[in-house]
């Protein structure tokens, strides 16, 4: 069994999901989340779920604090759903190409410092875009730069406003972040069910 990570800024829908998603799998266990923001709602969403939660502020993450605390609760790799900062070099290499991350749209557009959430969905509006989707990636040592693993697209319209396209966006998380989870950490199971890494068509 592989022990994963879970990390977080905010809401933590996409950590909910995912839980819920593995809940009674018996190849990986999640059996930790870590915020940097004390205050986030993913601490109440973990504790009805049953899962202990954690706060750690950016000097934790920076002076190896957070990594020592991975490494004594056996962590092998680790998931950032809707996570913030920017994980430091030591992170990186204690676990590499273990570290994935989910961006709200379609990398390299619209990815980098700065760009998280509804400013995003609202870069994309702006920009009169015809899609959006998402992109989930290797976590390196710049923003939004590591390898791609895994898009998946939705259609914009003329009309939609970056809530719209904020909904569009968020079921493609809800659908295919533990799918391609599994299929990353877990290449040889079930590969017949697995999805292919490859960008996929607009929905």
């Amino acid at each position: 069994m592989k022990n994963i990570a879970l990390l977080a800024s905010g809401s933590g829908s996409n950590v909910e999901n995912i839980i819920r998603y593995f809940r009674n799998d018996a190849n990986l266990n999640f059996p930790l989340i870590i915020s940097n923001k004390q205050d986030a709602y993913v601490h109440e969403r973990a504790e009805k779920l049953h899962i202990p939660s954690f706060f750690y502020k950016r000097d934790s993450f920076e002076n190896g604090e957070v990594l020592a605390f991975l490494l004594e609760n056996k962590i092998d790799c680790i998931v950032l759903a809707g996570f913030l900062l920017k994980i430091p070099l030591n992170i990186i290499q204690a676990y590499p190409d273990k570290i994935i991350n989910i961006h709200p749209a379609l990398l390299p557009e619209f990815g980098g410092k700065g760009m998280y959430g509804s400013r995003v969905h609202e870069a994309v509006v702006a920009n009169k875009k015809s899609e959006s989707g998402i992109t989930i990636h290797y976590v390196n040592e710049n923003y939004d730069e590591g390898q791609i693993i895994f898009q998946a697209r939705c259609k914009v319209l003329p009309t939609d406003t970056p809530e719209d396209v904020a909904a569009k966006v968020h079921e493609l998380e809800y659908r295919y972040f533990p799918e391609i989870i599994k299929a990353t950490f877990l290449p040889d199971t079930e590969p017949d069910k697995a999805p292919k890494r490859t960008r996929l068509p607009a929905q």
